[in-house]
């Protein structure tokens, strides 16, 4: 079956053609497996809660009649504004219009957030654009520059409410900036979320060509219930695609945790228990509760667009699994900088066992991809990343509330992570506080951070390791936990280009040096793995070992080696000391940016100028050693080997190619994107 909707009717009708329904939650009331609601160009004032799902065989399928012409949003509009004194403005708004959940009575709350500032989860939009809010009226009519802010311009927008509780109405008051709001578009976000079921299992939807926007939404840590503006709601076989989604208070789109009452938020709410303790207790529950490949997982995301978002564009932790996320344009994530923790990131996802991640462009976020916890079987390929790290010299010169952010993290994780024919154009390239990580055909003009460090939990006085479980291959259920001894980590067929040092970074990077967190390194190359043993000298530990009885050694709890061979290094980025094969070029000038026109994205580089042909070979999933701690190879989730053959530009290489994520000098793709 077919049903017709249309905001542009008088009178909603029965679903025909003919007669449309009015809104797409009368569609989403009816429609089962193997129906199709197709959806008229409009603004979609309401939440789309739908009923049912669908089968693997026989989805059901919601579409935009035309790709991005309908727009579900979680925002009213308000016009009844009246002046206080210059650009200074108020208004009221009845709280029935919020039912029973009021965003500016409901403040971000959760574990991992910092809560530095009072923050609702409503919001005010001018022109669909959301402003600053600040904590005391005197804020909104003498506002501030915003420091922190990565649009500092548009900080003095401002907005603080209040409550009228002998009139049940909230009560807002705005700085427009000489703008009359009357003659704007000026909203409020009413709704918690635009297209999501309240209930969970309802699986194998199809979401196609939306418009999303202006939710109030909550902070989304793994140890809570994740919700974004869009998501599955703990089921399986999602697609999400072909959608521009932005301006969510937290979260944009969630693949995340469904509700644990005893456990959610508990660090937040009974401290007794450390946060990496009763993280570890919801994997542990979910699995009893049903978290397993068969029923919960194996969504895609793929052509969408998601920008402007507090806390991260695409979030998930549990739910997540065996998910493949392609194709997206993710940008400007937490740039408001007015939520801060350590839940942010374009993508933050937990345990993406089995996921994929590829030819996304991820760019001016406070981090870029965030993998933490249990990224095994990952694999983050052909996308292109930049301008990750601050990009701006204003806020390098503040105290940045996030950090100085990265391309990619990968956190507390045993992999195998993979990570092959990526592009990394931040200062700071890939944060790794992890092991099992092997690094394959990139371009990376950034540095590693926080090698060999960030995966204790910080206590100064006593031991504090966060033993992370590891899965069965290809799996949920959990086979093991364990600390990190760092290592394992394998590099080839690499460029490394060093970049131009900026200031601001390098005093931030000679304030961080004895941080057990983040060193702040902005010099780029495997050097930083100078004091790791390669394979025959971790090897040679164990040599004599006969079982009980044997002489006591640390061999067990000793670095794990690294394989490097076959990378490049340019403009004195530094090579591993024991790296075979290593090129070195101290003769010549590398140079690499982008190029952005016409909303096309383009590599200019002159680094395969320097680079012989054909001066390396193919690599496959037998020549990398597997992850020590699952003893997982590097494959396919299917558990299929790789053959490194396909590029950046999905070019074939022949049988011996050159180093970096192109298959030759001609072939780089311009456009990139």
């Amino acid at each position: 079956m077919t049903y017709y909707v249309n905001i542009n009717v008088a009178v909603s009708g029965n679903g025909s053609k003919e007669k449309p329904f009015k809104n797409i939650q009368d569609a989403a009331e009816i429609a089962v497996a193997g129906d199709e609601i197709i959806v008229a160009p409009g603004v979609y004032r309401e939440y789309v809660n739908p009923k049912n799902g669908g089968t693997e065989n026989n989805r059901i399928v919601y579409r935009s009649e035309k790709i991005k012409a309908a727009h579900i949003t979680g925002a009213e509009e308000i016009k009844n504004w009246t002046n206080v004194e210059k650009n200074v403005y108020t208004a009221r708004v009845s709280n029935k219009i919020f039912g029973d959940y009021n965003p500016y009575k409901t403040l971000v709350s959760g574990d991992w957030f910092v809560a530095y500032m009072i923050a609702h989860t409503g919001d005010v939009f001018l022109n669909g654009k959301s402003m600053y809010e600040v904590q005391t009226l005197e804020e909104v009519k003498n506002p501030q520059v915003f420091i922190p802010s990565w649009d500092q311009e548009f900080s003095t927008y401002v907005w603080y409410t209040q409550q009228d509780e002998s009139k049940d109405e909230t009560v807002f008051y705005a700085n427009f900036q000489g703008k009359n709001p009357n003659n704007e578009n000026v909203e409020i976000s009413v709704r918690r979320n635009c297209f999501y079921p309240s209930k969970e299992g309802n699986g194998y939807i199809t979401f196609s060509g939306f418009t999303v926007s202006k939710a109030a939404t909550q902070w989304a840590p793994p140890t809570a219930y994740q919700e974004g503006m869009v998501g599955p709601h703990w089921s399986k076989g999602w697609i999400i695609e072909d959608c521009e989604v932005f301006e969510s208070k937290c979260s944009g789109i969630s693949l995340g945790k469904y509700l644990q009452p005893n456990n959610d938020n508990k660090w937040l709410k009974w401290k007794y228990k450390d946060g990496t303790q009763t993280e570890r207790d919801c994997i542990c529950q979910a699995q009893v509760e049903g978290w397993s490949k068969e029923k919960i997982g194996s969504h895609i995301v793929r052509r969408c667009e998601i920008y402007d978002c507090g806390q991260t564009g695409i979030v998930g932790h549990l739910g997540g699994v065996f998910s493949i996320i392609e194709d997206n344009h993710i940008h400007h994530i937490n740039n408001k900088q007015n939520l801060t923790g350590a839940e942010i990131g374009g993508i933050k996802m937990h345990a993406a066992i089995d996921c994929i991640y590829r030819r996304n462009r991820i760019h001016d976020c406070t981090r870029g991809i965030w993998l933490d916890w249990q990224a095994q079987g990952t694999r983050v390929t052909q996308n292109l990343f930049y301008n990750n790290t601050l990009p701006k010299e204003y806020n390098q010169n503040a105290e940045s509330m996030g950090g100085s952010g990265e391309d990619l993290f990968i956190e507390v994780s045993h992999g195998p992570t993979l990570v092959d024919n990526n592009i990394f154009l931040s200062d700071r390239a890939i944060k790794i506080s992890a092991q099992g990580v092997a690094l394959v055909h990139n371009i990376i003009a950034g540095s590693f951070v926080a090698v060999g460090i960030g995966t204790n939990n910080g206590a100064p006085d006593v031991p504090s390791p966060r033993y992370t479980p590891y899965h069965f291959p290809h799996r949920t259920e959990v086979a093991g936990f364990m600390t990190f001894l760092h290592g394992d980590n394998k590099f080839f067929n690499n460029i490394f280009i060093q970049q131009k040092l900026r200031p601001a970074l390098v005093a931030q990077m000679e304030e961080s040096k004895e941080s057990d967190w983040d060193d702040g390194n902005l010099f780029v190359g495997t050097y930083t793995f100078d004091d790791y043993p390669n394979f025959k000298e971790w090897d040679a530990l164990f040599e004599g070992y006969c079982g009980m009885g044997s002489e006591t050694t640390n061999r067990y709890y000793s670095k794990l080696p690294i394989w490097a061979s076959d990378n490049y290094y340019f403009n004195g980025a530094k090579a591993w000391k024991k790296e075979q094969n290593a090129y070195i070029d101290t003769q010549n000038k590398v140079e690499i940016s982008l190029e952005e026109k016409d909303n096309e994205i383009k590599l200019k580089t002159n680094v395969y100028d320097f680079i012989p042909s054909e001066s390396c070979k193919i690599i496959h999933t037998d020549d990398i050693m597997m992850a020590f701690e699952p003893e997982q190879k590097y494959e396919n989730p299917d558990g299929t080997p790789i053959a490194f053959d396909t590029d950046f530009a999905g070019k074939k290489r022949g049988k011996n190619t050159i180093p970096g994520c192109f298959a030759n000098s001609s072939e780089i793709k311009n456009p990139l994107f």
